[in-house]
This record gives C-alpha cells, structure tokens and sequence, in this order.
C-alpha cells in the first residue's frame, strides 16, 4: 500500500504535533486511570463509568494514530506571493456582489471555517489555486457557479 503525503504549512504541522502532545501526555493518562478508577468498583457488565472510559480511549487512540500517520508523512509547502497556493493569504471579491473576503488557503486536515481557513480541494480553493493577483476565476459549487477575482495574495 502506498503512502498518502499529507501537504502541510509549518503553522499546520505545529498544531498537529501540539495536539498529539496533549494526546499523549494528558489525555491518555487520565483515561487509563478513568479505566482503573471503574475497574476498581467491581463489576464492569453494567458500569457505565468503564463503558465511558472505553469509548473515550478508542476514539483518543484513533486520533493518535491519525496524526503520527500526518506527522511521518508529511510535506511542508513552499508559500508564493506570486500565486495562489497551500499557505497564501488570499483576498477574494466575490464579483456579484462586490463583497471581500480573506481566506488562508490550508490542506484538508487544517481548515477552519471560523478563522476563514479553507481547504485548497474546495470549491473556492481549487478555482483559485494556481492564480494570480487581479485574475477572475470561476468557481463551481453545488449551490451553482459564481465569479471571484483575486484582490491580493499575502
């Protein structure tokens, strides 16, 4: 099976390895001793305690797994100012409208609506991707194509 690179910014992987450290270092302990505090008042069929304490040890050792795999295959991206890519601080005018807005364009694994980082595989990323500032993209969404022009790249 071959390995999937995982593209990453510096900020990207820094947060991924700041996670996996509480992970490591202050979730997993204190759900193996969730485990042996449920354990320790005997019958474990009907303790809901130790169910609990199960669930939340798969779910946190899944996520483990999950970014050891990030971190040992991952690539740091080269951010241009000359053209939309992973990295780029983007201001976009929607033309329609005339209404700006600023996106960090991220991978997958990083995007946050709320900060306005988006996935460079959405619909916006992929129309702009490759850009350059003052050019006009299309981009094809499920709620219909629409235009966008790139004000500036930072």
């Amino acid at each position: 099976m071959q390995k999937k690179i995982i593209e990453l910014t510096e900020e990207g992987l820094n947060q991924i390895k700041t996670e996996l450290d509480k992970l490591r270092n202050e979730d997993r302990p204190r759900i193996i001793q969730a485990l042996k505090d449920a354990r320790a008042q005997g019958d474990l069929s009907e303790n809901a305690d130790y169910d609990a304490a199960r669930a939340e040890q798969a779910s946190v050792e899944g996520r483990i797994q999950e970014l050891e795999y990030m971190v040992d295959n991952h690539k740091i991206v080269e951010i241009s100012k000359d053209e939309v890519g992973l990295g780029s601080i983007v201001d976009i005018m929607y033309v329609d409208d005339d209404e700006t807005e600023t996106y960090k364009i991220v991978g997958p694994t990083e995007v946050d609506i709320n900060d306005n980082k988006i996935s460079n595989a959405s619909p916006i990323g992929k129309a702009i991707c490759g850009h350059k500032k003052g050019e006009t993209c299309e981009v094809e969404s499920p709620n219909g194509t629409y235009k966008v022009k790139i004000v500036s790249i930072k």
